[in-house]
């Protein structure tokens, strides 16, 4: 059954690759086995949850909500191993769902941690469409030249999520860019949110992507539908010609998002990866199941010298706390070595 709906939403950063915000458009009910990853959905607010549960916005910012607003976000998965897992597919016959992220991606909640608030919880309001054919976040990738992958990265990676990637990623790029180097910044995986590519702006990278940017509203997808998006990603991110690319995984690469895929797709490339970590036994088992040294951890694990000790005996790996300046010139020295790069100021 088809019905026309009509309202003033709210758009979440997942629609910041569209023209949504810019242009007319209808909103249509469709029949649940029309539905798919991606899709641009509008839900009705029937519990907003916590006051602290905000919305992305497509500029990054963040705003509050009350009960009967209309969202815009898109259908997707998240499997986070600290807070939430849901998917679009579990929806049920009441057409109810979940906010998973506040970039807007919408799905059935499957679980969430004890320690985060009530969910907010949305109505099917409808699917976005033109001419009476639905809008995906395809709809609005833009075509790229295929070209080889070769710009050097720096890699983040993570025992888990919140574990201090971008954190770290952020300090990284800020001593590139203040040594004159161009710098780029890319997300290939995780879940969809705009705040972690943008801190990375936000230090004077030149350009920033993520997988949104070729239509995923996370990277949980079939490794092969990955492998092709990864393709039109890396494309994008060799036009822009950079010196360095900041790249971080999202979550773990033993995760549900493809991190293993993506490492694998760039290995040629990384000079030199950061590990950020919850524990040190997080960093044994990340390095175990992945057969790999990190050239760093940082992070949670490193907050303190006993984190520190703990992980140079067990991993014999160098730990250091990036957050700490007085770190700061033996991360030079470090990322120097690893890349070719001198990383003073030019």
């Amino acid at each position: 059954m088809r019905k026309t709906v009509t309202h003033t939403p709210i758009f979440t950063s997942l629609t910041r690759i569209s023209d949504l915000r810019d242009k007319e458009f209808e909103v249509l009910r469709l029949d649940r086995d029309e539905w798919a990853t991606g899709d641009y959905v509008i839900g009705k607010i029937r519990e907003p949850g916590s006051t602290s549960l905000l919305l992305e916005l497509p500029s990054g910012r963040m705003r509050g909500v009350i009960g009967g607003e209309y969202v815009v976000g898109a259908l997707g998965e998240r499997f986070a191993t600290l807070e939430v897992t849901g998917t679009w597919k579990e929806i049920s016959d009441d057409l109810r769902f979940h906010l998973l992220t506040g970039a807007g991606l919408f799905g059935k909640l499957t679980s969430k941690s004890f320690f985060l608030p009530q969910m907010m919880e949305l109505d099917y309001a409808g699917h976005i469409v033109r001419n009476s054919a639905k809008i995906t976040m395809d709809s609005f990738v833009k075509p790229v030249k295929i070209v080889p992958f070769k710009t050097p990265v720096v890699l983040f990676i993570g025992t888990s999520m919140s574990a201090g990637k971008t954190t770290s990623a952020r300090i990284v790029a800020n001593l590139f860019k203040t040594a004159g180097y161009k710098v780029v910044g890319a997300k290939l995986t995780g879940a969809g949110r705009f705040k972690d590519i943008l801190a990375i702006k936000d230090v004077g990278a030149m350009a920033i992507f993520d997988f949104v940017d070729v239509g995923l509203p996370s990277s949980i997808c079939e490794k092969e539908l990955f492998k092709s998006k990864l393709v039109q990603l890396t494309s994008q991110i060799e036009h822009q010609k950079a010196d360095i690319v900041i790249v971080e995984i999202g979550a773990s690469p033993l995760e549900k998002y493809n991190g293993d895929v993506a490492i694998e797709a760039i290995r040629d490339q990384i000079k030199c990866t950061i590990l950020s970590a919850t524990d040190p036994y997080a960093v044994y088992g990340l390095m175990k199941a992945f057969n790999f040294s990190p050239d760093i951890v940082t992070g949670i694990a490193t907050n303190t010298l006993a984190g520190i000790s703990m992980v140079e005996k067990l991993c014999n790996v160098k730990a250091l706390n990036l957050i700490d300046a007085t770190t700061t010139p033996e991360l030079k020295e470090i990322l120097t070595e690893k890349t070719g790069f001198v990383l003073n100021t030019r």
